[in-house]
């Protein structure tokens, strides 16, 4: 690998092409984005003296050309791995050790309704299995649920099924991934086990989202709305449905490269481009009070049918 002093701004644009002709999700798409960086680094576009500027650019030029963005030249300050994929879990790793493993609040508040945050990430299962299992088991004694997602970034849909299988009552099919590699598909179910006890299928949720939530932390609100098993409170979220792989191409830039898309069983689509939507729109600060308050109407409601 080159020293990181050492830009060389054509080599990295030169495999960048490549790469992104080789694995975009959509084959013609890739053609045509390789074709552009090569038009833009002849015209002089990416003769800079810096990797943070370099990857500023190119996924400036690259998300104005396709709108995904999931797809960028990413700049990381700390030196990364070599690696495929292995930057973006050096990140992951100190995120997770910084969060209490993604589970920042859960709450019991009156009335029985509980809140419980997952942020920054949902992270990859191995890992949050147990914190965020734990933070499930406890909810599961509340009468109602606010799912806080309103600084979730994305992260693992292995979590995103763990999660939903503590919300439903029997195995259900969440999501298809289509694989550009093989032109695969690979179904995502949730589990028939779960740790613990189950919140279960039956009681409310209620999602929150922002502007901000990204990618899986969008997957597990939309499979939750279109099972018609949560309600989602907030704002439109960011629109990334397209899982990247990421590869090194310096020692502070990697390229992240989205290599699939996800198909709805219910929806027969997606989310890419236009986010979750939510059921109840309002701006995400005012999302957590429109929440509970529908929570506590909710609880009220079937104590009030229980006692008849």
């Amino acid at each position: 690998m080159p020293n990181p002093t050492d830009l060389q701004p054509a080599r990295i644009i030169d495999e960048l092409a490549r790469l992104v002709a080789d694995h975009y999700v959509f084959p013609d798409v890739g053609l045509d984005l390789a074709a552009m960086l090569r038009r833009r680094l002849a015209e002089g576009a990416y003769d800079v003296p810096a990797a943070e500027e370099l990857g500023r650019l190119v996924t400036a030029d690259l998300q104005a050309r396709c709108g995904d963005r999931h797809l960028r030249l990413t700049y990381h300050p700390d030196q990364v791995p070599s690696g495929q994929g292995e930057a973006v879990a050096a990140q992951m790793r100190r995120e997770y050790d910084a969060s209490l493993g993604g589970v920042p609040r859960l709450e019991l508040l009156e009335d029985g309704v509980a809140v419980l945050e997952l942020a920054p990430y949902l992270f990859p299962l191995e890992w949050a299995a147990e914190p965020v299992g734990a933070a499930l088991s406890l909810a599961s004694r509340a009468r109602a649920l606010v799912l806080d997602l309103r600084r979730d970034l994305g992260g693992s849909p292995d979590t995103v099924a763990f999660v939903c299988g503590h919300l439903l009552d029997e195995r259900t099919h969440l999501n298809t991934m289509h694989w550009r590699e093989g032109d695969r598909r690979e179904q995502s179910w949730s589990p028939p086990y779960v740790p613990g006890p189950r919140f279960g299928g039956r009681k409310p949720v209620y999602v929150l989202t922002s502007d901000r939530t990204f990618s899986a932390a969008e997957e597990l609100a939309y499979d939750l709305q279109q099972l018609g098993r949560a309600v989602v409170v907030g704002e439109v979220t960011g629109g990334g449905a397209h899982p990247r792989e990421g590869w090194t191409l310096h020692p502070h830039l990697e390229a992240t490269i989205p290599v699939g898309r996800a198909v709805n069983p219910v929806s027969g689509t997606n989310w890419e481009g236009t986010g979750v939507r939510p059921d109840v729109p309002c701006a995400a600060a005012d999302a957590l009070d429109h929440a509970l308050g529908l929570a506590r109407a909710a609880v009220a409601d079937a104590l009030t049918a229980a006692r008849a």
